[in-house]
């Protein structure tokens, strides 16, 4: 067998002639590399153009965005100042604004008048609408400090003795309210803030804001059906109320006049 490069035949082709006249390899990859870049900075050029033409078009939309956004949060702000009181029907200061001269709705009896000043300090360290603390009073003890129970409720919230301390005076009025007023504040967290659903829980307790009305006794019925009706004339800034004077009629006078009595208003 012959040796490997002898039987190797040498071809020769068009590229073997006169290659160096025609065919200069430096140059042709220099060439490709000049166009390359120069494509390459044309695009680079081009998108850039691209870039900064739609910035300065989405510049005006952006600007007006954040306006928007800026403002809504300001509004909502002065419209919300306090979320606290999301399901309530008004803020207490809105209804300390629609209110009588002294904090509470003129819709209230005299007796329960009498307290107006005392009804605006206790809502204000309860954060309750006064109009809420005066038909609270209205319905249990027209104004009556010395109201007492045949159930052992006593005082102004007619409270029972379980809610108060060792040592506390029930009949004392600030007492009887801090213990009375924090209990209906218990019924707002348990309900979500339903200010309506929480003056059934005050007369019967959890069961009856976590129940259904069909279950609730005939009592916190009548009782809900008052302070509904009481409460919400004395938010529409009215001179009286067709619901509190049924409550008068239905036997409510005579309480009220036990109270004119305690509180020489006779």
């Amino acid at each position: 067998m012959a040796p490997y490069n002898e039987s190797v035949s040498v071809i020769n082709t068009p590229f073997d002639r006169g290659l160096d006249e025609f065919w200069d390899s430096g140059d042709f990859v220099e060439g490709v590399r000049m166009t390359v870049q120069q494509r390459m900075f044309f695009i680079l050029a081009v998108v850039s153009m691209i870039v900064v033409v739609l910035s300065l078009l989405a510049l005006p939309e952006r600007t007006t965005a954040v306006t928007q956004a800026v403002s809504g949060e300001v509004a909502a702000e002065s419209v919300a100042p306090d979320e606290e009181e999301g399901a309530s029907l008004e803020s207490s200061a809105a209804a300390l604004e629609n209110a009588g001269s002294g904090g509470i709705s003129p819709i209230f009896t005299p007796e329960v008048r009498y307290w107006e000043n005392k009804i605006v300090e206790w809502s204000e360290a309860q954060n309750l609408d006064p109009n809420i603390v005066a038909t609270i009073m209205q319905i249990e003890s027209c104004g009556n400090p010395e109201a007492v129970s045949s159930a052992g409720a006593q005082g102004l919230f007619q409270v029972m003795p379980f809610h108060f301390s060792g040592g506390e005076s029930m009949l004392d009025p600030d007492t009887n309210a801090m213990r009375g007023l924090n209990f209906y504040n218990e019924q707002l967290r348990y309900t979500g803030n339903d200010i309506l659903l929480s003056f059934a829980g005050y007369n019967g307790g959890f069961a009856a804001s976590g129940g259904s009305y069909n279950n609730w006794p005939d009592e916190t019925k009548r009782y809900h059906t008052w302070a509904k009706g009481i409460y919400e004339d004395a938010q529409t800034g009215t001179t009286s109320s067709e619901t509190l004077d049924a409550w008068l009629a239905a036997g409510g006078a005579a309480g009220c006049q036990i109270a004119a009595a305690r509180l020489n208003l006779n």
